[in-house]
């Protein structure tokens, strides 16, 4: 333990449940229902509303090998190209093999998937795939349609919800085991103020961390909470420098900020072309798969273009669909662009990489426990080795559903534990608070120095300006800026911060270019000294410890200080 918290209240109220669940996307909301099912008093904690988290906003579909000829080997096989030499192959397998399974259960709570015409579930392609294992609902809304089934199940078994909560710190009792967490309530859930929910076990499905750049298709909550408790706490985290940039991201002009329309790889899955503004479809010739490539080659190709052009964006032409296809595939998407003055079945769509991925986290093991006894950790904010990296297409979504069923099994397969009382931290080392516009400054240095492309100069600038924010806040402010005080903004910013200086340390130290890591100055994959993994804490002091796994392999939870199960 770190002994390390945020600067918060103490906690004002209580209650008691045996597991709480903080996130409610496919993966949270997955694991809750299986806790519940499973007679666990299970409380589920999220930052807005239900519906509210990534899952939603997911476009292209969920990849499972559904489809005749298809199989979980072939499955493994594109998802361990794609993580580019760093996929945990045993998690790989434990996807590809339980994902068919989970999608069907997944039905069965009530997920409405596309049908052929026969009643078949319709599959497509995206980047990355050989072959059709695609699921999607609505055509370009599966997320929304997944979201939606898993919470109205929710609802409809009475699990018990705090809404509009913002978790702050783990809880620990006397032998350093999870005992619950903190959370600041934002006046429109069930509590006010901060409180705390007391459990045995904790299960982090807190999403990504995408809002630490100025661009991503995440939505507003996806700040890295997560990640950044679980590094307060004394968990390892690894695979940050892996950020994945979705390549085909609507272009709203220079400058633009905050979450951003995504036009999905089910576009180019269904014989969209990537071209520039003469029409030249510059990725044919660089990848068997042309504009199929797995996302970081489509990124990394685009990025280039622009630079020869001179441009900041490209473009996606799919006016050949003809507009009955476009309403009746991608009407999600339609809409998106039309609202924005581009009509996809007349024009090509402006596009430019932006966010979108994290493929590390908090770092766990095929059941999803962490370093820290009774703390799982599932979907993006987790590490479970089977993105590597890059992540493959659509098995994001797969992720979640699979590990969240495995945490719950590790948590009912183990003896009832009641939780102990939370440990006092009489004199706890706090995180300080960032300055006033610090947010802003956090995006801007990541976005110009830890982007798409990046090198040692690039990252050594945004160290720097990262070191200055936080010596400023170590400071209490500086002389035009004070410190912020304790609040929603505060504390986002505060994580965001945390994890921007984990991401960008971990870049500096890796001298390679693989999946979607890209280094200019080191533009070679390098597997005799880099097919390995940088593991990362937070000290008690507050700062950075960083180190390298022997091999690609990652090392068992239970093998870090302090977290025998």
């Amino acid at each position: 333990m770190t002994g390390i918290r945020l600067h918060a209240p103490a906690p004002g109220w209580a209650i008691d449940a045996d597991v709480v669940v903080v996130g409610s996307g496919v993966a949270g909301l997955t694991a809750a229902l299986r806790c519940t099912a499973a007679g666990l008093r299970t409380v589920v904690v999220t930052k807005a509303r239900l519906d509210d988290g990534s899952t939603r906003w997911a476009q292209g579909g969920i990849a499972a090998a559904l489809g005749e000829g298809d199989t979980p080997e072939q499955h493994l096989d594109d998802t361990l190209v794609a993580g580019a030499g760093l996929c945990d192959e045993r998690a790989v397998r434990v996807l590809v093999t339980e994902g068919p399974d989970a999608v069907r259960r997944l039905i069965e709570t009530g997920a409405d998937f596309d049908k052929t015409a026969d009643g078949a579930i319709a599959l497509t392609r995206e980047g990355g795939h050989h072959r059709r294992r695609i699921a999607h609902a609505g055509g370009d809304a599966t997320g929304a349609e997944i979201s939606r089934a898993l919470v109205e199940a929710i609802r409809d078994r009475g699990v018990r919800t705090i809404e509009h909560a913002l978790v702050l710190d783990l809880l620990t009792d006397a032998e350093g085991r999870t005992a619950g967490v903190t959370l600041h309530v934002m006046g429109e859930g069930q509590h006010d103020g901060v409180g705390a929910v007391h459990a045995p076990a904790v299960v982090l499905a807190t999403g990504g961390m995408g809002q630490v750049f100025s661009a991503t298709t995440n939505p507003a909550v996806s700040t890295g909470d997560g990640v950044a408790l679980a590094m307060r706490a004394g968990a390892e985290v690894s695979d940050l420098e892996f950020v994945q940039f979705h390549p085909t991201v609507l272009f709203l002009g220079a400058g633009s900020e905050g979450q951003q329309p995504l036009v999905s790889e089910a576009v180019r899955g269904e014989g969209a072309h990537l071209v520039d503004a003469d029409g030249v479809r510059f990725m044919l010739g660089q990848h068997e798969l042309a504009e199929l490539a797995p996302r970081d080659i489509v990124a990394k190709a685009i990025t280039r273009r622009m630079q020869e052009h001179g441009t900041e964006n490209m473009y996606l032409d799919a006016r050949h669909f003809g507009a009955e296809m476009w309403a009746e595939r991608f009407p999600t998407i339609l809409a998106a662009c039309r609202a924005h003055g581009i009509d996809p079945v007349t024009e090509p769509i402006p596009i430019a990489p932006a966010a979108h991925y994290a493929s590390g986290g908090v770092r766990t093991d095929l059941h999803g426990r962490t370093t820290v006894p009774g703390l799982y950790a599932c979907g993006e904010v987790a590490c479970t080795g089977v993105h590597g990296a890059n992540r493959l297409a659509s098995n994001s979504l797969l992720e979640g559903l699979v590990f969240a069923e495995r945490i719950v099994e590790d948590i009912t397969a183990a003896a009832p534990r009641v939780a102990g009382p939370p440990a006092p931290h009489p004199a706890p080392v706090t995180l300080p608070l960032p300055v006033a516009g610090a947010r802003l400054r956090v995006q801007r240095i990541m976005t110009t120095g830890a982007g798409v492309l990046r090198s040692e100069a690039s990252l050594r600038e945004a160290a720097e300006a990262l070191d200055a924010l936080h010596s400023d806040a170590l400071a209490g402010g500086t002389d035009d800026t004070k410190a912020g005080e304790p609040g929603v903004d505060s504390w986002e910013t505060t994580n965001l911060l945390c994890l921007a200086r984990v991401l960008v340390a971990a870049a500096r130290r890796r001298a390679e270019t693989r999946g979607c890591h890209w280094r200019e100055d080191h533009p070679d994959r390098d597997d005799t000294d880099w097919r390995r993994h940088l593991v990362v804490r937070l000290n008690p002091d507050r700062t950075l410890d960083v180190r390298t796994t022997a091999t690609h392999d990652f090392p068992p939870t239970s093998d870090a200080p302090g977290s025998a199960q």
